[in-house]
Parts: C-alpha cells; sequence; structure tokens
C-alpha cells in the first residue's frame, strides 16, 4: 500500500519547510536511508532520510515550493500504483492519516492472526511477506539530529492505553548532542512501547504503536522481529537480553574476587532519574545515586531521598577497595551517546580527509590594548576568543575556498559564513554555531557564544544550533594550553586550534621587548585547501588581529 510521508518537524520552532533540493525524482526506486531532500528550515538546512523502501509515486511541491509541518511531502508505494486518492484527499483538507480504505484492508489480516494463535503460538506473523514497518500503527525511532544513530528513552510522557493526540509530547529522546521532545504526528491509543525508559532504540527501529483497540499488536511485534528491523525490548523481550542490559548499565565499579560480600544493594540500573538539587547534594556528600531508591514520581530522587539516605552499609566495601590486598579496583564508564559519535565522526574524519597543518604566531599586543578598551564600559565583556571569531569571519570573506566544505562528488564554496565554536560539556564536546558571523559585531557575537555555552552545559541546544557550519573554531587557551591541532569537523574544510596568550621576548624596532604571543595551528583537508591557500588565509587573519583596525574594513 502506498505510504505518505509528511512533511516533518526538523527544529522546535518550525511550522513549515521549503524544499531546497530534491534528492530524488518521480519513478526512482527509493530504499531506506536514502536522502530524499534538502529541508530549508526557519534555522537550517537539513537533509532528510527515507525510512522505508519503495518507488517515489508523487511529490507534494516542487524545488523551491514551500510546505507546513504535517502537509503531504511525498508518497511512496509500488511502482503503478494509483495514488490519486491520498493526493486528493490532502488538496481537499482532508485528514493526514492514511486513507480510510486502509482499515478494511487491515481487518481480514487481523483475523486470521488471532485464529492462527490459538493453534500455534509461536509460529511467525500470519502474513509472510508484509512490511509491518510501513503500518500505519508502528511509529519508528525518528533520526532527530544529522548525526543520530541511535536514541535513549529518557522518559515516556504516555504509559500503554493512553490515549494520544497529535502533537502531544510521546517521549523524551536522548540523542548524541541533546535531549529532545518527540511530539505524536497521528492520533490514538499507545498500544505498545518497544523499550523502557534508559533503554537505547536504534534508528528506525521500532519506538511504539499508536492505534485503536482491536490491533494486533503481537503480530506487528512478531513481524518486525522476525525482520530484524526493530528494537521490541519491550515487556516479552526483557528476559533475553538482562545480561546485557546490566552489564550496560550505570558507572560500575569491578574489584578482585577478595571483595567483602558485604555490600550496599543497586536499586538503580541504567539511567538513573534525580532532581538537580538531588544531584548536587548527593555529589557534595559523596553518594552513588545507583544505591538511593527514589519516592518521587517514577522513582525520581528527591532531596528527601538523599537527606533520608543511610551510607552506612557501603562502608565497609569502600574502605576495603582502597586496601593494597584487596586488588586494584578500576571503574568502567558506559560510553555516552555524545561520545560514541565524537569517535565515529572524528575518527572518519582524520582516517579519510587528509589532513596537514599549518601553524603561526600572532603579536596580540594591539588585541589586548583594543579588548581593554572595549570592556572599559561595554555591558557585554569581549573575550579573545570573540575578537579571535570576528577576525576569522572576515578573514573567510577575503579567503572562500578556506570556507569550503567537501561533499564527496563536489566542493561547496560558502557564501555565508557560518562557524562553529566547540563548547566542552561534560559528556564530550558540541560545536553551535554562530551564523552570518562575519555580519555581527563583537558583542553580538560574545552574546551569542555566552548563551550558546550555557545551553550546551544546560543540554538545551537543538538541532538548528548545531548544524550549518563552514568553518569551526576550537579554542584551549583559556586552559592554558600554548599550542595544539584540532580533528577537522566535517563537512568543513578546515578547523582552527587557538593556543593561550603568554609574553614572551619579541623584536620590536631593532629592540628585544616583551610582547603577546598566541600560537594557532589550522588543520586543513588537502581535498579542498592547499597549503598556499591555507598560508594566504592566516597571513590575513594574523594582520587583522595585529591591527584589529582592519575587521572594519
Amino acid at each position: 500500500m502506498a505510504e505518505e510521508i509528511l512533511m516533518p518537524r526538523l527544529s522546535d520552532t518550525m511550522t513549515e519547510g521549503v524544499i531546497a533540493t530534491w534528492h530524488k525524482k518521480v519513478g526512482d526506486t527509493i530504499k531506506k536511508g536514502d536522502l530524499l531532500a534538502d529541508i530549508e528550515t526557519d534555522k537550517a538546512t537539513m537533509e532528510l532520510e527515507s525510512y522505508q523502501d519503495g518507488v517515489l509515486l508523487h511529490i507534494g511541491t516542487p524545488q523551491g515550493g514551500k510546505l507546513q509541518v504535517n502537509d503531504l511531502l511525498a508518497v511512496l508505494g509500488k511502482k503503478g500504483e494509483d495514488v490519486s486518492a491520498i493526493v486528493g484527499k490532502h488538496k481537499t483538507g482532508g485528514s493526514p492519516a492514511p486513507a480510510a480504505s486502509a482499515t478494511p484492508a487491515a481487518a481480514p489480516s487481523a483475523a486470521p492472526a488471532k485464529e492462527e494463535k490459538k493453534t500455534a503460538p509461536a509460529a511467525a506473523p500470519a502474513a509472510p511477506g508484509k512490511d509491518f514497518s510501513q503500518m500505519e500503527e508502528v511509529v519508528l525511532m525518528p533520526r532527530l539530529s544529522d548525526t543520530m544513530t541511535e536514541g535513549v528513552i529518557a522518559a515516556w510522557h504516555k504509559k500503554v492505553g493512553d490515549m494520544v493526540k497529535k502533537g502531544e509530547v510521546l517521549a523524551d529522546i536522548e540523542t548524541d548532542k541533546a535531549t529532545m521532545e518527540l511530539e505524536s504526528y497521528k492520533d490514538g491509543k499507545l498500544l505498545y512501547q518497544g523499550a523502557k525508559e534508559g533503554e537505547k532504540i536504534l534508528v528506525n527501529q521500532l519506538l511504539c504503536i499508536i492505534g485503536q483497540d482491536g490491533v494486533n499488536v503481537d503480530e506487528i511485534v512478531a513481524g518486525l522481529k522476525a525482520g530484524g528491523a526493530p528494537n521490541t525490548s519491550g515487556a516479552a523481550a526483557a528476559p533475553a537480553p538482562a545480561d546485557q542490559q546490566k552489564a550496560e548499565s550505570g558507572t560500575q565499579v569491578q574489584q578482585a574476587a577478595t571483595q567483602p560480600s558485604a555490600a550496599p544493594a543497586v536499586v538503580n540500573e541504567g539511567r538513573i532519574f534525580a532532581s538537580p538539587l538531588a544531584k548536587k547534594m548527593a555529589s557534595e556528600k559523596g553518594i552513588d545515586l545507583k544505591y538511593i531508591a527514589g519516592t518521587g514520581d517514577n522513582g525520581r530522587i528527591t532531596r528527601s531521598d538523599i537527606e533520608n539516605y543511610k551510607p552506612a552499609a557501603a562502608q565497609p566495601a569502600a574502605a576495603s577497595s582502597a586496601r593494597p590486598d584487596a586488588g586494584a579496583a578500576f571503574e568502567e564508564v558506559p560510553v555516552s551517546q555524545m561520545r560514541k559519535t565524537i569517535a565515529r565522526r572524528l575518527g572518519e574524519s582524520q582516517f579519510s580527509a587528509p589532513h596537514f597543518y599549518l601553524t603561526m604566531r600572532i603579536n596580540m599586543d594591539a588585541a589586548v590594548a583594543a579588548r581593554t578598551r572595549l570592556n572599559d564600559n561595554a555591558k557585554t565583556k569581549i573575550s579573545f576568543n570573540d575578537i579571535v571569531l570576528k577576525a576569522v569571519a572576515a578573514a573567510l570573506k577575503q579567503h572562500p575556498k578556506v570556507n569550503s566544505s567537501w561533499l564527496g562528488d563536489k566542493i561547496r564554496v560558502n557564501h555565508q559564513v557560518h562557524i562553529g565554536v566547540a563548547v566542552a560539556v561534560e559528556d564530550g564536546l558540541l560545536v553551535p554555531v554562530v551564523r552570518f558571523a562575519d555580519t555581527k559585531t563583537m558583542s553580538e557575537i560574545a552574546r551569542e557564544v555566552k548563551d550558546f555555552a550555557q545551553r550546551a552545559k544546560d543540554k538545551k541546544l537543538q538541532p538548528a544550533d548545531w548544524e550549518g557550519s563552514t568553518f569551526t573554531i576550537s579554542n584551549l587557551g583559556m586552559f592554558g594550553i600554548d599550542e595544539f591541532t584540532a580533528i577537522i569537523n566535517p563537512p568543513d574544510a578546515c578547523i582552527l586550534a587557538v593556543g593561550g596568550i603568554s609574553q614572551e621576548p619579541v623584536v620590536k624596532d631593532g629592540q628585544v621587548v616583551p610582547g603577546h604571543i598566541m600560537k594557532v595551528t589550522m588543520s586543513c583537508d588537502h581535498r579542498v585547501v592547499d597549503g598556499a591557500t591555507g598560508a594566504a588565509f592566516l597571513q590575513t587573519l594574523k594582520g587583522m588581529l595585529e591591527e584589529p583596525l582592519r575587521m572594519l574594513l
């Protein structure tokens, strides 16, 4: 049966999208994961992948056209299939749910399934060859960011049996970069959840089933499981992965076989839910939250749980691990979603992009003096990083080849300057993007970077905040690092590693005098940028930082 693809909500504020590019045309065969189109939202241009196989039978608007969220974007189905009813329904303002004719068609298959279940409970689904992933009731884990491969269920806002309306929040999904709210795109009853809170689901695996009473949930789950696609780690599947789930639970301390048997009981495994105040109090008191039973909603740990916790039972085990004869203790920390993505993307970048490095010493005397004057009466204090970012933006306008992206079969020379700023967070690294940086004042840049840094630490950044960079800056100078090299953030062609400013002897007018020196190292993708091109850019950057007034030209 033909399947509708509606315009997705690709950012928290998106109400409509513009088709920047169609990567497929009507009649093309589509495979799950193929790039369908580039969608321009209110904040960024994002790639939209297909979540199913089929033939592209209809597109809702040509390239450059605009669609509201939940408008008909495309229709996939079998070659030659008539989709006029689906298209006509949307043109007349019908419900975006699949055509009503799908309901009678689904009913006959439900009855035989029940009949077969009586005679052979463990049998395969009644309809061999049926594509359960394309059923109206099936909700698969969406791809909520450009780098997401799996998501963790941070919280369910609905439980099995609850009625769900279009637009209501179903769950909080923790991706590699942020925790995001997932809204329902359909009405119905929540009949099944594909994972419990704290468990992970791969993109395109079974997230939940939403439909009406009478839907054969067991058949759908069994059919999807037989196809090997979705994660069916619900209640029926829980016993099988128990050992693996335990191994992937929160931080575990493993000790030698001589460990004393008296130890506190672990009451929380996997993701632990606790109020911010409870987490702070536990950290200050040195209490491990996995030993505390929460009394709040859904087992959430509260302030009173921390205050009432009696850690006496934990002391013998902790003391014994410190004895020399108890064997060396070690800590194993599960790899977070963010860390997995950092490892994968930067590994791909390091080993696929031919990096070369250019290092330059820059005299920051004039920049130091300019910053002092700028901050005398400024409402927003300017940092050296803000000055470097502004200078980089101005230099990129003069060297567009450095402001380019490697796209495999082509090089995109970007005319707009969007600079990613690497921000260290607890779980790794995020790179929010200062857009149109060349058009902004230093005060505007300073305010934006401070806001990004705070929201990154609070895990409140959205995909639109970190997508679409054309160049990246990584600054470790504030940590006392003099010089380092950075790995390119794909698809950017370059990244600038900025060290600290130190006083060193310099020669000025034939005299050796103290000077403020900063070292920068630019990592370049040799597929895009040649040595001379990179060197020319650094010369321009050096000139602007050594004479800050040149940024105004």
